[in-house]
């Protein structure tokens, strides 16, 4: 070192599965000691302009080394370890056979299998990245990706690492916990995720609003102060399992009178978009349709299509409490849109006077979260029927 000695050391933070309520792994995370004596975070070392490259890595080398030596002391042999490594300094590898973090598990005998590289955000070559990646998983480690959602750890990354294991960013998390397009930008990551095949990890959860949102996001693992900081021991992995119990149950109970107030919610809709139907047989008022309530029930719009997608009627909007029409979109197609060639399968299958409701989307109109209804009037003509996001 070319630099004072450093005291650095490893702590350990529990990540918590939320099926069973145990911990599942820990976090090594790098400390030191501030003036006063008191634990604190080495991410200001690992930051600091005032070290080489070179000495950074053998300082984090050093605590993983650390880790690693606590870890193959543990008795448990249920739980993983993750180490962070700096996808930058991957570049700096001359060899891609000969990994350092490899050859420490050789010497201390730890089953490689308990073992997750956690790639950490940072610029580097992508190609070189992933031979690394592949020389992990060669000698059954597994991988995954910090930070998603935020900065370098991008769609393009996890394309190519395939990772086992994805992080949402914290900073992105605690944004979508309050709503609105981060909410939307979260969900859309998970979603992602789970249909790559990777397991969801939510870090940095200080309460229970955070956490609840973490389960409705699909995410199986938690991690964050809520249960643990960082602790230079290993805590017992059935430590939180009465606390996540509690949470689970919470969780279930909202979301069951959720889904019981939506199932109403969208019967009366159901029965709205029938009463409609019949009304549009033949010639039809705005005017009388307008004291049906409709605005009040949620409907934004309606308008009709014919057998190949394409509107044959205006929409007919409701606004200011007045209804009226908009040829804009007369003679647009939307054979294309999941409302449509749903709608027309089902029909093809037998399967009549259904109903099908879209995924819920911004209309570019009204700028409100709304989905589409969509059922056959006719033989040849289709309803469409805009309502706002509640159900």
């Amino acid at each position: 070192m070319t630099q004072k000695k450093i005291a650095i050391f490893p702590y350990f933070q529990p990540i918590i599965g939320v099926a069973n309520g145990n911990i599942v792994g820990y976090e090594a995370l790098a400390r030191q000691y501030d003036e006063q004596g008191k634990v604190i975070s080495a991410g200001d070392i690992f930051s600091s302009t005032a070290y080489s490259d070179e000495d950074l890595r053998e300082l984090d080398r050093k605590v993983r080394w650390m880790a690693l030596q606590k870890f193959s002391e543990l008795e448990d042999t249920t739980t993983y370890l993750t180490i962070n490594i700096s996808a930058a300094w991957i570049d700096y590898l001359t060899n891609t056979n000969s990994l350092p973090t490899l050859e420490m598990l050789d010497k201390l005998n730890i089953d490689r299998s308990r073992i997750i590289i956690e790639i950490t955000e940072a610029a580097a070559d992508i190609d070189k990245l992933k031979q690394v990646v592949n020389k992990y998983r060669e000698n059954g480690l597994k991988v995954a990706v910090d930070d998603y959602g935020a900065g370098y750890s991008q769609l393009d990354r996890v394309i190519a690492l395939n990772p086992d294991i994805i992080k949402i960013d914290m900073r992105l998390f605690k944004m979508a916990v309050k709503g609105g397009a981060a909410s939307e930008a979260v969900k859309l990551l998970t979603r992602f995720g789970k249909r790559s095949g990777a397991k969801i990890i939510c870090e940095g959860v200080e309460n229970m609003r955070e956490f609840l949102f973490g389960l409705s996001c699909g995410a199986q693992y938690m991690q964050g102060f809520l249960f643990s900081a960082a602790e230079a021991r290993f805590i017992e992995i059935d430590t939180y399992q009465q606390h996540i119990a509690s949470l689970r149950t919470k969780f279930f109970a909202r979301k069951l009178e959720d889904e019981k107030k939506k199932t109403l919610q969208f019967q009366e809709v159901k029965k709205l978009a029938y009463r409609l139907k019949e009304a549009l047989q033949n010639d039809f008022n705005l005017n009388e349709l307008a004291a049906w309530g409709l605005e009040g029930q949620g409907v934004l719009k309606f308008y009709l299509c014919n057998s190949h997608g394409e509107q044959i009627s205006p929409d007919f909007n409701f606004r200011d409490e007045h209804w009226f029409c908009d040829a804009t979109k007369k003679g647009y197609n939307w054979s294309w849109r999941s409302y449509f060639y749903q709608i027309i399968a089902l029909k093809q299958c037998g399967i009549e006077n259904e109903i099908v409701v879209s995924e819920s989307y911004l209309d570019f109109d009204s700028g409100l979260l709304c989905k589409t209804l969509s059922l056959y009037l006719d033989k040849e003509r289709m309803l469409m029927i805009d309502i706002k996001n509640e159900l």
